[in-house]
């Protein structure tokens, strides 16, 4: 009679595969890393557009705050002829008294405020919002010069910053906003991207 030997088998101890379980942990932090970033760059985009937004509803109808009741754009006041025409400082003072009022320099300071703070808040055209964002500032900051010391009077001018002040700040946070791509999280960025004329001109994202 034949005796068949069947192989016996025995339990092995197996160890835990630490590269396995280090390659998920790592993709999981990887995943939470970059959605919070996103979140974050999406509560940036909001505040920022608000401020935008905030800023062209006030001068429009004249809220109380920065323009008195009764004075806003509506009312037939004008959005740049007071801070224009008080200008004290800088190499564009003359030019910005010149400005002042002007019925153009309105239109294209509340159509800026209004588009980039409609962009900003909507998540789309991020690029535009920076330019146009980034043109508007450095004009503001022109128009303050932190630069210098004394205004034109000799009055001393109050600046706590002779470069960094709130203008530039915010045109490092559209630029940085668009070079993001901080439209897709709560907003419409994805949507617009997917739009022909956008996929074929992508200075339009």
């Amino acid at each position: 009679m034949a005796v068949q030997d069947h192989p016996q088998h025995h339990p092995r101890f197996r160890f835990p595969s630490f590269h396995r379980t280090g390659t998920a942990q790592a993709t999981a932090t990887t995943a939470a890393t970059t959605a919070t970033r996103a979140y974050a760059f999406a509560s940036l985009r909001l505040l920022t557009g608000f401020v935008f937004l905030w800023a062209f509803l006030d001068k429009t109808f004249g809220f109380g705050y920065a323009t008195p009741s009764g004075k806003g754009w509506i009312d037939g006041g004008s959005p740049t002829k007071g801070f224009l025409s008080s200008v004290a400082a800088g190499p564009m003072e003359s030019t910005f008294h010149d400005w002042a009022g002007a019925g153009w320099a309105n239109w294209l300071f509340m159509l800026g405020l209004l588009g980039v703070g409609v962009a900003l808040v909507a998540g789309v055209a991020l690029r535009l919002a920076a330019v146009a964002g980034t043109a508007m500032m450095a004009l503001m900051w022109i128009a303050e010069w932190p630069p210098a010391k004394h205004l034109s009077d000799g009055t001393p001018s109050m600046s706590s910053n002779p470069f960094a002040d709130y203008h530039l700040v915010y045109a490092v946070v559209l630029i940085a906003l668009a070079v993001a791509g901080a439209g897709v999280t709560w907003g419409l960025g994805k949507l617009w991207a997917t739009l022909p004329i956008v996929r074929d001109h992508n200075w339009l994202r």
